[in-house]
């Protein structure tokens, strides 16, 4: 077979998926710009895998023979590439801005909701260790996003997927009304002394998803939002630091348990430590971004590009998510991220107050 003909029958492969989910991208994308539903946090991620929930429990089924390649492509290649192309949203300036308190405050919420995490859905919960990895990960740095990211490095089904990014969707709107009802009842009763910047840092270290803080915290005030905006930045900067971490730890394990299996260290047989690719490249982009050596224009392009390729990855993982297999993994998940969720309320404004009171 020529090359042209094996060129063209990879496209006729992956061309009906990737068609359908850039098609329900674009739609989300056009969704997410209704006042509504930006005044409410309701982000473009959220309605895209919403919206491929949807066409993956009726219509999907009959077109999936077809489509199939293309929307695992769109899972899982695509989803690389716009972790690293997210990296044009973030620069090390941005650590400037909320200063070493914010920077604190971030690393501590999020080292302690993952430990957390890790505890109660291993010890308590009893879940498998991968649902834990993806709702600790998203409970603690930066929602939908960081679930996908950490599926590239854990191999996660999809139905641990979905039930993970289920979560973040349920607390993250959750929050989007709980906490500025708390900010408004503590203005009223006066029981601690909450700055609207301190306000911005504890919904920016604490909830889910860019959108859901920014629409949280703009029900303060414009400087509680930018400030809680800069917080949640730096947080999702910790993810390629974080991602190396785990990625890194979880070869090790699995190096371990190879020798432990074969009885002595076969370099044929164990496995080797694996540093994804993606997380380097999402460090690299936060650096170039931070030089600032790119015409504003050419950033904002690829941040939109981006956003076209996270619906794509979140459409793709809607469209291969079925009710059942949410439901058969029954209300023990549920429960976990829960309980993640309290201690963001309650751990989290600790960890606030503590550092600001401690390093102003």
């Amino acid at each position: 077979m020529s090359c042209a003909s094996r060129l063209m029958a990879t496209i006729k492969q992956y061309f009906p998926g990737l068609v359908l989910s850039g098609s329900l991208a674009a739609l989300s994308i056009e969704l997410g710009k209704l006042n509504w539903l930006q005044a409410n946090g309701i982000s473009v991620l959220t309605l895209a895998i919403m919206l491929g929930m949807v066409v993956g429990n009726t219509v999907f089924p009959r077109i999936a023979l077809a489509s199939a390649a293309g929307v695992t492509f769109s899972k899982q290649n695509l989803l690389r590439l716009s972790i690293v192309l997210y990296g044009f949203r973030l620069t090390f300036h941005d650590i400037a801005h909320v200063g070493i308190s914010g920077v604190v405050i971030d690393a501590m919420v999020l080292s302690s909701t993952f430990a957390m995490a890790w505890l109660l859905g291993t010890k308590v919960f009893k879940l498998d260790q991968k649902t834990v990895l993806l709702i600790g990960v998203g409970s603690s740095i930066c929602g939908a996003a960081a679930v996908m990211a950490t599926e590239s490095i854990v191999r996660a089904r999809t139905e641990q997927v979905t039930v993970a990014v289920s979560t973040v969707i349920v607390f993250g709107t959750l929050a989007l009304f709980l906490y500025p009802a708390m900010y408004y009842f503590n203005e009223q009763w006066q029981l601690l002394s909450l700055s609207p910047i301190t306000s911005g840092i504890y919904i920016g270290a604490t909830v889910h998803e860019v959108a859901q803080v920014a629409a949280a915290a703009s029900s303060i005030s414009a400087e509680a939002a930018n400030t809680a905006v800069i917080t949640k930045m730096v947080r999702v900067m910790m993810l390629g630091p974080f991602l190396l971490i785990l990625s890194v730890y979880l070869s090790r394990r699995q190096l371990r348990e190879t020798i432990n299996m074969v009885g002595r260290c076969d370099p044929h047989k164990t496995a080797r430590i694996v540093i994804p690719w993606f997380v380097l490249g999402f460090s690299a982009v936060i650096a170039l971004n931070s030089l600032a050596i790119l015409p504003g224009a050419i950033v904002s392009g690829i941040t939109q590009i981006d956003t076209f390729l996270l619906a794509m990855a979140m459409v793709a993982l809607g469209l291969s998510s079925h009710i059942s297999t949410i439901r058969r993994a029954g209300i023990m998940p549920l429960l976990f991220a829960t309980s993640l969720f309290v201690w963001l309320i309650f751990g989290g404004l600790a960890i606030t107050m503590g550092v600001t009171t401690w390093l102003g």
